[in-house]
């Protein structure tokens, strides 16, 4: 083992003390999902012929068929359009919206600002970029209140006769603030029912996934998104997003993927469907993995003097931990620290840059197997007050132990700590 600090090595033995009973209740949650995975496959009678490439328009793809069906299982919707084809959650994201706004339709989120990347597929008039608002789709947010919570009063204030679709961001993004669990969205769900029936009800699932035991479309979400290269990928599955919901929501986002007509009945998958199917088997455990190394991480940051939310007992909703930090120094250090400690081009030094889609520089540690593969141990921060570094994934507790030991370590080589 890496020789770390003495001080910082007596801060790890008394967070490993603290976070005994929550780490273990983190399993039980691993084993839940996990069942309810083996459960999809063994329904839809996954069998290896399932795996097998397809090429063309691959029509018939029967490997494709079934795991959409085992992914509508699994996060209890009526269908499912998994792909290798989407290039990420954004734009997994976009195509889902893309496929139920028409012109004049209003997209309102009720979480407050969404995901610095996707402020660009919103748009505004005008801005000949295809976006959004380029199609005289209109847009609307309410802002959390000062606890971090919906704003009812805002958003029926908001909401018109234009107001097609709500946006509902499960995770915190670049935001000090608490992830929206399973429970929360649920009671979501029933007030926008109570202002009108009509709503479609879509969730920014990224980071969520297996979290919990239960997933947005359980509660009565019409339509969700998210990335392969996050929790139901596995660390395994090399590309691609899942859009799971509504058959009638699913079947128009399908056809922004391809083309009306012709939606999710054709795709070539390329070699990946092996790699999809296991890594959905894997994700659960990965996840659990994944949370365990966040729940560390926000002991060590709390016994190192940090303010870090979650903190290491509150319940998990995403793989997102946020570090409060007093300066861009502070703030550059942990996420150099990080990425210090991959496997993967460890001797890179990540610097802040202006990457496209995100308004400020953004500094970005991924010491990844999978380019931008965010269930494996990362951390980004945009470079703007607050200083706030966000930590996710880790495909083993373990990396995500001697990631934060060196983020603190390379902190305290230069005298920031």
């Amino acid at each position: 083992m890496a020789v770390f600090n003495t001080q910082i090595m007596n801060w790890s033995e008394q967070a490993e003390q603290m976070i005994g009973k929550a780490v273990k209740g983190m399993d039980r949650i691993v084993d839940t999902n996990q069942w309810k995975v083996i459960e999809a496959f063994q329904k839809h009678r996954v069998s290896d012929y399932h795996f097998a490439g397809s090429t063309g328009y691959a029509y018939n793809d029967r490997g494709r068929e079934v795991l959409e069906d085992v992914y509508a299982e699994v996060f209890g919707s009526e269908a499912a359009l998994v792909r290798p084809h989407f290039a990420s959650g954004t734009h997994t994201i976009a195509t889902a919206l893309f496929g139920i706004l028409r012109p004049g339709d209003e997209l309102l989120y009720i979480t407050g600002r969404p995901y610095d990347t996707l402020h660009k597929v919103i748009g505004k008039p005008g801005d000949g970029k295809g976006s959004l608002a380029d199609f005289g789709i209109t847009y609307q947010e309410a802002s959390l209140t000062e606890d971090g919570q919906v704003d009812w009063e805002q958003v029926a204030s908001l909401m018109n006769e234009k107001t097609r679709v709500i946006g509902i961001q499960r995770s915190r993004g670049y935001d000090w603030r608490s992830s929206f669990t399973i429970d929360h969205i649920e009671e979501m769900v029933r007030r926008i029912r109570e202002y009108r029936q009509d709503l479609i009800i879509f969730v920014d699932n990224c980071y969520g996934e297996f979290t919990e035991t239960r997933e947005p479309t359980e509660v009565g979400v019409d339509i969700m998104a998210g990335s392969l290269i996050k929790n139901p990928g596995g660390g395994i599955a090399e590309t691609g997003g899942y859009i799971c919901g509504k058959r009638e929501y699913v079947e128009l986002a399908s056809y922004r993927l391809t083309a009306p007509g012709i939606g999710g009945e054709v795709g070539a998958m390329l070699g990946t469907t092996r790699g999809i199917y296991q890594g959905l088997y894997m994700a659960p455990t990965i996840v659990g993995q994944a949370l365990k190394g966040s729940i560390y991480a926000a002991a060590m940051f709390e016994v190192a003097g940090f303010n870090s939310k979650p903190g290491w007992s509150e319940q998990r909703t995403d793989l997102i931990q946020a570090v409060s930090f007093k300066d861009e120094h502070q703030l550059i250090a942990f996420v150099q620290g990080i990425q210090r400690a991959a496997a993967v081009d460890s001797h890179v030094v990540p610097e802040p840059w202006d990457m496209p889609g995100y308004e400020h520089p953004v500094i970005m540690a991924a010491g990844t197997f999978i380019q931008g593969g965010s269930l494996e141990l990362s951390a980004d921060a945009p470079i703007r007050e607050p200083y706030i570094g966000y930590m996710q994934g880790g495909l083993t507790f373990s990396h995500v132990k001697l990631g934060v030991l060196m983020a603190l370590q390379t902190m305290m080589e230069r005298n920031l700590l």
